[in-house]
């Protein structure tokens, strides 16, 4: 009878460990998308360039590109990410790929023109030996009664 117990308690306490290390890592995740949207805004090429995988793409309303090209939009203001304010964001993790939604609203200047603009935006992370690396961006243009399920 006590090794039963002994064993639910166990289970009970692993359940709980994996389910704050999950929390520990969607919490993590968020943290690295928020910084994104800010290292977006303020230009800073040195810090996403780390962040995104080697063989990244970015899906935009107008083209997809590879990593290169984003960083060079980027650092010449050709889309500058001025703000982007975030509503909401789900996370998924399955193994060692994490899947984030996140409901924004962009203002943005894209060659020259203001646009503020309700997206939903999927990140794929992927984990590396020196963390998350960031494999897909894409904006997909939504209302702003979007809702993500959770």
């Amino acid at each position: 009878m006590k090794k039963s117990i002994i064993g639910l308690l166990l289970v009970i306490l692993g359940v709980q460990l994996s389910f704050a290390q999950n929390s520990s890592t969607e919490q993590e995740l968020k943290d690295l998308s928020k910084a994104k949207w800010q290292w977006m805004a303020d230009k800073n090429v040195d810090k996403l360039a780390s962040l995104f995988h080697d063989k990244s793409k970015f899906v935009h309303m107008s083209g997809t590109w590879k990593r290169d090209e984003e960083l060079e939009i980027i650092k010449t203001g050709s889309i500058w990410y001025k703000n982007a304010d975030v509503h909401d964001v789900a996370v998924e993790i399955v193994d060692d790929v994490a899947v984030l939604w996140n409901r924004i609203t962009l203002d943005a200047v894209v060659r020259g023109n203001t646009a503020v603009t309700e997206f939903t935006v999927t990140e794929v992370y992927k984990k590396e030996a020196d963390g998350w690396k960031l494999l897909v961006l894409t904006f997909s243009s939504v209302r702003d009664t979007h809702k993500i399920k959770h």
